[in-house]
């Protein structure tokens, strides 16, 4: 057998087994991404319950509230997507969902930066911080945004 067509052969191999892992990979990451998003969606419905039971009405569910920043003075529009909006005694909250070891404490910098830009974008609104974990709710606030 000639040399040429061997080579050829185990690049095909080569580039056979490279593909077959590349798509193993893909399918176990969308897995994790839907087991991660069916994980928040039970979070968030059991959260429904959990805020009810102190005394919240779920408002809406995933409301979004639009802003724009500026880069290089062009306007970059953007939307932000809060987990609940509820309401308890005439006030509004924007209510966010955790789950997991990190997610909810205030002290992770994702949460507390997720928090900070409702208080910006729901200025209207207090920020409660769910975690489904321990089964409570916090109310948070910034020295620059108070609990209504």
């Amino acid at each position: 057998m000639p040399v040429e067509i061997v080579l050829i052969a185990a690049l095909a191999v080569a580039l056979l087994a490279a593909l077959l892992g590349w798509w193993r990979s893909i399918g176990r990451a969308g897995r994790r991404s839907r087991r991660r998003n069916a994980t928040a969606q039970a979070g968030e419905a059991d959260a429904e319950a959990l805020l009810e039971a102190h005394g919240y009405t779920v408002l809406a569910r995933q409301e979004v509230r639009g802003a724009t920043l500026w880069v290089d003075d062009e306007p970059v529009d953007y939307e932000v997507r809060a987990d609940l909006l509820v309401e308890r005694d005439g006030s509004r909250w924007v209510a966010e969902v955790k789950t997991g070891r990190l997610a909810p404490d205030p002290r992770h910098p994702p949460t507390r930066r997720q928090l900070r830009e409702y208080g910006a974008l729901f200025p209207d609104c207090g920020l409660l911080l769910v975690d489904m974990d321990e089964d409570a709710v916090f109310e948070v606030s910034f020295e620059d945004h108070e609990p209504p």
